[in-house]
């Protein structure tokens, strides 16, 4: 699941770029959200709207509002604000500090989740990887005089992935195809007023820009939220935040893949730094995955 997660985000900023030629980036965030979203609703109701095993507090629906605000919608909105005043670069070295935000937290808010110097070698190893991949231009500047504030914007929404990953680990016994439609729910209340507050009312989009919403809204959202659902919850936040390594790899890949981009010269050593720090990171998980196969 973590390996489909990284193939799929990674391809999202290809189809983002097509996307965005038609639409603006808040109303294409909230697009993106609201059709997963009516989408997963209509899965949910078929099976029956389950939810919580056992009867919740108002602790547990606190909790659930926070991650449904904070694992989409807070984090696209500081995305498409940012990334207009810093390089994409930067902005990909920012999703993957998400991994090393993640570590810390766990250590003392998820049980099980110890921080050890290997893990932390690893992980500092794959990002290391990340940022050789990416190369001099994450530290590049645009010179655009909002360019500190979006960068704060860009730490600030992988902050909100990690925080939100570690509060989903958190919750109490919970159907995953239930937990995943009522964040993306939430995410749509937040994200659509932003739209209209930010954008004004929204132009209709041509056919092709329609159909790369969909796509977007049907795979990099609907059924990717659904698989970082199941990830958090039997793996923990951690191992999720290895995603976040793979990114930049696939999109520089599929990149000349499907775009004739060239290649960096830098693919080969980055890609050994990032599979060395993430089998040094996570070596006693990949043990018991590949001895239980």
């Amino acid at each position: 699941m973590v390996a489909i997660l990284g193939v799929t985000w990674g391809a999202t900023f290809l189809v983002t770029e097509i996307a965005l030629e038609g639409m603006t980036p808040f109303w294409l965030a909230a697009g993106r959200i609201g059709f997963a979203a009516i989408l997963m609703t209509a899965i949910w109701g078929a099976l029956g709207f389950r939810l919580f095993e056992s009867p919740p507090d108002r602790s547990v629906w606190g909790a659930t509002l926070f991650i449904g605000a904070f694992s989409s919608a807070v984090p696209f909105i500081l995305l498409a604000w940012g990334q207009q005043f810093v390089t994409a670069g930067f902005a990909g070295v920012s999703m993957a500090a998400v991994a090393l935000i993640v570590l810390p937290l766990a250590h003392f808010l998820v049980p099980g989740e110890i921080l050890t110097l290997r893990k932390g070698v690893g992980f500092v190893i794959g990002f290391v990887g990340v940022c050789i991949l990416i190369g001099g231009q994450a530290f590049d500047t645009t010179g655009a005089s909002l360019e500190p504030l979006g960068r704060v914007a860009c730490v600030g929404a992988a902050s909100c992935y990690a925080v939100s990953s570690i509060v989903l680990r958190r919750l109490p016994a919970v159907d995953a195809i239930g937990l995943s439609t009522l964040l993306l729910l939430i995410g749509m209340a937040v994200v659509v007023p932003a739209a209209f507050i930010v954008e004004g009312p929204p132009v209709v989009p041509d056919s092709k820009t329609l159909w790369v919403l969909a796509f977007l809204g049907l795979v990099p959202t609907a059924a990717a939220s659904l698989l970082r659902v199941l990830v958090v919850r039997t793996a923990g936040p951690v191992f999720m935040s290895l995603v976040n390594y793979q990114v930049p790899v696939w999109s520089v890949v599929l990149g000349a893949l499907l775009l004739s981009e060239p290649l960096p010269p830098s693919l080969l050593w980055a890609m050994i730094l990032i599979l060395s720090g993430v089998g040094l990171s996570q070596y006693g998980s990949l043990n018991r995955l590949f001895r239980r196969g």
